[in-house]
């Protein structure tokens, strides 16, 4: 097999500046001293202590350092702590994380035993309550050396070191505990740097020829063998391998190159990045490995690659991105920014371009971008590309600042409607003044006339004020109706809900828009093509509680049990036979990628006001407000009771109201395994699209939700199994739709008034 790390290795090794040392080249271990800290918000007397780690993404390169207990009003340590890493190995974008813990005294718990313990004695409880990451090496590669002072995020109960964190201190100096340390200072004042690329290349054409792994192979690897590297490549993201598989992989990293690039994410976890050997090979070899596909390269901005090789190897290979599909991929993209070190990086400026290229990209970058300016973490980052944006897209300033002000006069209105004093009037009155105020001239120049923020396909040119209201919820969000721009469009409606958090309805709405996408690679075509949810109005449609409600003046406790509902109700609305014959049609086709996504995303709170029909027969769902597995409880009992909603309302409507199970039925079965076989087989991008949102800090997305969906895709076996697993949920969830019958009708009970 041809060495590949010594092909074009020409370049000599650039000459050492006066007072300039190459980190690769000081054998001396990285000296770090923890001083003090200041303004520690903890009562007098409070026994304070420091734990400190150096993590490569989220890899740890030395054991986890604590520091002595002192007293949190004076806070002094002056301690110089060993740890263990040479400076030649300190990877390029390590990263040291800080948290700050003060005692908390709790009374130890009562014991029947007959020891000598005091019941008046206090245990020993240490909460976080600041914490700061700090990377070694500047935006310059040279390493940061001297005193620094590093102004500490708060942290809640659930901290420990915080390797996600961002590595930019806290901009809110006034109310900000702030820690001196002293990081690696020489004697000489000497600046040390990172190996330039040249140099680099030049170790690992020197390592390439020495090492046993890497000698000249004239025999080619067996087909058996490569069968073994694949099946643990193709791990699902969330399985960890063990100590041999890593060392297997790694030896055979010039095979994954040749036969199994698509290996380069798990070879990379495998790769030592506290050893400049390992790393100068990873490096070289990065410079051939054959472009991935962009929906795999995208795992590589995850925070666990941060080094800027890999990130820009996956930057490049986006470039391959259509429009539309990073439209599609926005969302992760932006929040990809936050594992970046360094304002300037190849993804902040590879968006910037496409966006530049094309405004719709650069609207919804804008809106992506501006959500999480009140972020302290992030405002300056985002600040600075909204900044450049707007700086190369002049022609669209004018447009973005009149849907900004729009947005405002909309977040007034919702303030005013929801005050402390509104509360006490009635609906009528309310709407009254919220009309009023609408029809003020400054609401009414802000609200004509602007691109819809949802989609800058559409223009909005004034309100039908007759039409709007507001909707007897906590939030009180508005309900307003727009005149569309075109003469032959239909008027727009949307919905503004100020203080909900919409963050999880809106990465949920996405991963269902790229199940349908994938379906339709697959030639199958589903009908979820509506992006439709809480935000935007789907017209033309109604409630399954609703529908139930009204059929044929059903009682409350009935209601839930006219399986004939939603049938009769198409029909009314479908009076041609073909029109009958497609809205069933799109019903069961609907019906089948809901079933299926919900199931695998773990939707929760799926009563009969969170699903909708159209009249055209297309089933939805909306309010994705639990997923993952996270389900609604009552007095301690799941509310969720099957698998995923398969009622007798949605059999009866694809057996076209027979009561056996049809031809047609068994049609709706297959299709749903073929839905669930197909995502399955891209169960990693799946993942990995949920993994790259941690940052985003929406509360049931964690790395331990995340792995259920390793559960319901069943990665961890083959796809009969799988799909046997899957037929057994299937059948579970319509033996017991019942269950979800009872559970519709307390919804209707519950709701009797509204």
């Amino acid at each position: 097999m041809v060495n590949v790390l010594t092909q074009g290795i020409t370049a000599p090794p650039l000459p050492s500046k006066r007072g300039r040392k190459i980190s690769w080249e000081i054998d001396d271990e990285v000296k770090l001293t923890l001083l003090k800290a200041h303004s520690v918000n903890v009562l007098d007397r409070t026994a304070i202590r420091v734990k400190l780690g150096i993590f490569h993404g989220g890899e740890e390169l030395c054991d986890v350092i604590e520091s002595k207990e002192v007293d949190g009003s004076v806070a002094e340590w002056n301690e110089q702590y060993p740890i263990g890493l040479k400076v030649k190995d300190l990877p390029r974008m390590a990263k040291l994380c800080i948290t700050l813990y003060c005692q908390n005294a709790r009374k130890m718990p009562k014991s029947n035993s007959s020891s000598n313990i005091d019941k008046k004695k206090k245990a020993k409880d240490f909460v976080p309550i600041a914490w700061v990451n700090t990377s070694f090496f500047d935006y310059k590669h040279q390493l940061r050396t001297g005193v620094l002072k590093l102004a500490m995020w708060p942290a809640t109960n659930d901290v420990d070191l915080n390797p996600l964190g961002t590595v930019e201190s806290n901009p809110n100096l006034e109310d900000a505990t702030l820690l001196e340390i002293i990081l690696h200072q020489t004697n000489d004042k000497s600046t040390i740097s990172f190996p330039p690329f040249d140099l680099v290349l030049e170790r690992a054409a020197k390592v390439a020829g020495e090492s046993n792994d890497n000698m000249v192979n004239l025999e080619q690897i067996s087909e058996a063998r490569l069968d073994e590297l694949r099946h643990i490549v193709n791990r699902d993201p969330l399985e960890t391998l063990s100590d041999q598989e890593r060392e297997d992989l790694w030896r055979a990293r010039q095979d994954c190159l040749q036969s199994i690039p698509h290996s380069l994410p798990r070879l990379l976890t495998c790769t030592r990045w506290h050893k400049r050997d390992d790393v100068s090979q990873m490096q070289a070899m990065l410079q051939i490995w054959r472009k991935l596909p962009p929906e795999e390269a995208m795992e590589l901005l995850d925070y666990k690659y941060p080094d800027l090789a890999v990130r820009k190897f996956a930057v490049d290979c986006l470039k391959e991105l259509t429009d539309d599909l990073l439209s599609q991929y926005l969302l992760q993209l932006v929040q990809a920014l936050k594992y970046e070190s360094y304002l300037d990086c190849d993804l902040g400026l590879f968006l910037l371009r496409r966006a530049l290229a094309n405004q719709r990209i650069g609207h919804f970058l804008f809106w992506h971008l501006r959500a999480e300016m009140h972020q302290p973490a992030t405002s300056t980052r985002f600040g600075l590309m909204l900044e450049a944006y707007c700086r190369g897209s002049i022609a669209h300033i004018k447009a973005l600042s009149k849907q900004v002000e729009s947005l405002s006069k909309m977040r007034t209105v919702n303030e005013l409607i929801k005050s402390s004093e509104a509360r006490s009037k009635e609906r009528s009155e309310l709407l009254a003044m919220m009309h009023k105020v609408l029809q003020q001239e400054s609401y009414v120049d802000a609200l004509s006339s602007f691109i819809s923020p949802l989609s800058p396909s559409f223009k909005l040119k004034c309100l039908r004020l007759e039409k709007c209201k507001f909707i007897t919820s906590k939030m009180r969000p508005l309900w307003l109706v727009f005149e569309n721009e075109d003469p032959d469009g239909d008027d727009i409606s949307i919905i503004f809900k100020n203080g909900d958090d919409l963050r999880q309805d809106m990465l949920t709405l996405q991963v269902m828009q790229i199940m349908d996408n994938i379906w339709q690679e697959e030639g199958l075509d589903l009908s979820n093509g509506d992006k439709v949810g809480l935000i935007e109005v789907v017209t033309e449609a109604e409630t399954i509680a609703k529908i139930q409600k009204e059929h044929s003046g059903a009682s409350t406790l009935k209601a839930a049990f006219q399986r004939e509902a939603i049938l009769d109700w198409l029909k009314k609305n479908n009076n041609t036979e073909e029109d009958m014959d497609r809205a069933i049609e799109d019903f069961r086709r609907s019906c089948a990628g809901y079933c299926v996504a919900t199931y695998i995303l773990g939707i929760g709170d799926r009563h009969n006001d969170n699903i909708m029909v159209k009249k055209s027969g297309q089933l939805f769902h909306i309010d994705f407000g639990h997923f993952l597995g996270n389900t609604k409880r009552k007095f301690g009992l799941n509310r969720e009771r099957v698998p995923f909603i398969l009622t007798n309302d949605f059999v009866h409507v694809i057996t076209r109201g027979q009561q056996k199970l049809t031809i047609e039925f068994e049609r709706f079965k297959e299709c749903c395994e073929l839905a669930f076989t197909i995502l399955r087989r891209r169960g990693n991008l799946l993942i990995n699209l949920f993994a790259m949102m941690l940052s985003a800090g929406i509360p049931e997305l964690s790395d331990e939700t995340i792995t259920y969906l390793r559960t319901t895709l069943n990665l961890d076996v083959s796809e009969d199994q799988a799909l046997e697993n899957f037929r057994g949920k299937f059948n579970d969830a319509l033996k017991n739709s019942w269950k979800t019958s009872i559970n519709w009708m307390m919804h209707h009970i519950a709701h009797k008034g509204d």
